[in-house]
């Protein structure tokens, strides 16, 4: 990675970026509902592996890696973001995407990122939903950043935001958290490993998830948006 790359992955990475993801817990709030008991550390660990290798990486990484590979093409990316937001069964997940990607494209919006301004466009007329992971593409492009760097980030996202949701509802520690950290990186990085071909189509599949979102939309009191 070169330096250039690495700072902005740096940048976007850091939990002070604004980008919205503090909100939404994956589902993971949803487990102890699922369980019927406080999950531990291993089913924590397990959630988050389902997620990465089931529905990020087939799903979620390839919509990335496409609107990356875009070029900024608004059209393009729209069809890749719609097709995406079709794949997506669980509804609590489909809707935390579209906030998610809103909040990170009002803050690159802010931020003058290029794209940004006309993709956000295209989502308030309702032409393109606007997931995380095609915004993902579109922004990073636009701000420079490598196609690899592009997907190893949102792994890392995904896996920082799930140990911090987990540690924010009082199920790990910081330091547990750490030390599920290493085994889910390699996790992110095995399946960035594997390339994302021309024609390749968004094709997640992690029921276990989709429930506990489900479960989790029905709870009482709940501190995640999903």
């Amino acid at each position: 990675m070169q330096t250039s790359a690495l700072l902005l992955a740096l940048r976007f990475g850091d939990t002070a970026f604004p980008s919205g993801g503090f909100a939404f817990s994956q589902g993971l709030e949803g487990l102890a509902a699922v369980y019927g008991a406080r999950p531990d550390a291993a089913a924590i660990a397990g959630f988050l592996e389902e997620q990465l290798r089931h529905r990020w990486g087939p799903a979620e990484r390839v919509t990335l890696v496409q609107c990356h590979r875009a070029h900024g093409d608004i059209d393009a990316i729209a069809a890749l973001d719609r097709d995406l937001d079709l794949s997506s069964f669980s509804e609590p997940l489909r809707l935390g995407a579209r906030r998610n990607g809103a909040a990170l494209l009002a803050t690159h919006g802010r931020l003058g990122t290029q794209g940004a301004a006309a993709y956000r466009a295209q989502v308030m007329a309702g032409v393109a939903p606007g997931t995380l992971a095609a915004v993902q593409g579109l922004l990073w492009h636009g701000c420079g950043l490598d196609e690899a760097s592009a997907e190893l980030l949102a792994g890392y996202q995904l896996v920082a935001g799930g140990l911090a949701a987990a540690t924010r509802l009082g199920l790990i520690g910081a330091l547990g958290a750490q030390q599920m950290m290493p085994g889910l990186l390699d996790t992110v990085a095995s399946v960035c490993a594997e390339p994302v071909a021309p024609d390749a189509e968004p094709a997640g599949f992690a029921p276990f998830s989709d429930i506990a979102a489900a479960r989790q939309a029905r709870l009482p009191l709940r501190l995640f948006s999903n």
